[in-house]
């Protein structure tokens, strides 16, 4: 998937700043804040108002910090299920902001409803891909993996909203993404579900 391709590179270009911030005092949690703050604060001003180039450049300078805090804690040797447990929840915030943003913008433009329909889906569905995750993981099973992971869509829609903005492309490019993420946050939500009736079978020699 792209996030495996790029989070290593990534990790690699922002260990001095991670360095750097924890020589100055500041924490992992507090970095996860203050990016889901700047997430939100870019998707819900930006977007609504049409500024997609602008709202995914502000965007993407504060997404980088859900891989900056995972590297201050592995720096500083103070990764915790609590860090885990923050870093995650507020992940959702962040990814629902974007979405929400977009949503926010089409569904106040009576010809574009089919893309606020869109976007609301993918809303839906990528909440329920990290829901059907979690809830798998806290039943013993495992359900990871799928053609849509978060980091996935994420770099798809910030992509797609960001040049849409820069060369002023028409809506429906936007239509046609949020349609794709859309179908493809279904099928994972059906992938993962899939993999954790597997689990969940007995063994072939005990079905009755």
């Amino acid at each position: 998937m792209l996030s495996r391709f790029a989070q290593a590179f990534v990790r690699r270009l922002l260990t001095p700043l991670a360095a750097g911030l924890l020589k100055i005092g500041v924490g992992p949690d507090a970095v996860t804040l203050v990016g889901t703050i700047g997430v939100v604060a870019g998707a819900l001003f930006f977007y609504p108002r049409g500024e997609f180039f602008v709202g995914t450049m502000v965007i993407t300078l504060f997404v980088f910090s859900d891989t900056l805090d995972g590297t201050m804690a592995r720096l500083s040797g103070r990764t915790s299920p609590w860090g885990a447990f923050l870093d995650s929840t507020l992940d959702r915030l962040g990814d629902g902001a974007v979405f929400g943003g977009l949503l926010l913008y089409f569904a106040g433009r009576h010809d574009e409803l089919l893309t606020a329909w869109f976007a609301l889906a993918c809303l839906v569905f990528g909440f329920m891909v990290s829901y059907a995750r979690a809830r798998a993981e806290g039943l013993g099973f495992e359900a990871k993996g799928g053609i849509a992971e978060r980091a996935d869509r994420l770099v798809v829609v910030l992509v797609a909203t960001g040049l849409t903005g820069l060369f002023g492309w028409p809506d429906v490019v936007l239509t046609v993404v949020l349609g794709i993420l859309a179908v493809a946050s279904a099928v994972t939500v059906v992938q993962r579900m899939w993999a954790v009736h597997t689990q969940a079978l007995p063994p072939a020699g005990d079905r009755v």
